[in-house]
């Protein structure tokens, strides 16, 4: 098992999970930092929230929130971590690849085609949405990919545990990506309505997709998921 741990940063005022506590770059940056001191092996920078209702922004606005961020962690520790951000924006991607960024996360299907092509110039990775899995253009052969299950958009309690379930079946097609941190189905499964007071399930799904086949977990508990990580791998899991 070798699961790697994505941080989530993000830079909006009107996150979900974190209420705009990261929205200043300088809040971002030391956010990111501490999440790698944690023991993050990856850092994903959004700078638009895909919350249920949330208004979206332009891709200009959300450059001038990623693109301080970015530059300000590139150099640090000499970019060992590799960054990702968390747009399906290609005009964005195309800066943020140009600035440092290493992984582009795109979480809709039809700015994908343009986003591999972009990769493929940079030598940048590629998360997609599963659903896109199968109708790849032929720039999708020369890009590393991970696929995304895509807990959370639009789907119900019933479609979220089918994905979940599904994880072993998708890593054996390639790499995958799990983001199920704080949504929703933390809140239903648990009972617990408190954003951020439902630890113990956050960790129990990004173990289960660990034990499946993940290879990267993409969370906002960072210190605790690489801890109960290393116990799994420890029991030998």
């Amino acid at each position: 098992m070798n699961c790697k741990v994505m941080g989530i940063v993000n830079v909006t005022p009107d996150s979900f999970s974190d209420g705009g506590r990261y929205f200043r770059p300088e809040e971002a940056i030391r956010r990111a930092r501490n999440l790698i001191a944690d023991g993050a092996d990856i850092i994903d920078i959004g700078g638009e929230s895909t919350r249920p209702g949330a208004e979206p922004v332009g891709w200009e606005e959300e450059w001038r929130r990623v693109e301080p961020v970015l530059r300000g962690l590139s150099p640090y520790k000499g970019g060992t971590v590799p960054i990702s951000v968390d747009t399906y924006h290609p005009e964005t991607a195309a800066r943020a690849v140009e600035a440092g960024a290493k992984i582009v996360n795109c979480v809709y299907a039809e700015p994908i085609p343009e986003m591999l092509r972009i990769c493929a110039k940079s030598g940048a990775e590629l998360v997609i949405p599963s659903q896109s899995l199968g109708s790849l253009p032929k720039e999708g052969g020369t890009v590393p990919i991970y696929i995304d299950p895509m807990i959370g958009f639009g789907t119900t309690r019933e479609e979220d545990l089918a994905l979940l379930r599904s994880v072993s079946e998708l890593a054996k097609k390639g790499r995958v990506l799990v983001g199920a941190s704080r949504k929703r189905i933390v809140k239903k499964l648990t009972g617990e309505k408190v954003t951020g007071k439902n630890l113990g399930g956050n960790l129990a799904i990004a173990m289960w997709c660990a034990r499946h086949g993940a290879s990267v977990v993409r969370v906002h508990d960072v210190k605790e998921t690489v801890q109960a990580l290393r116990v799994l791998e420890a029991l030998g899991e």
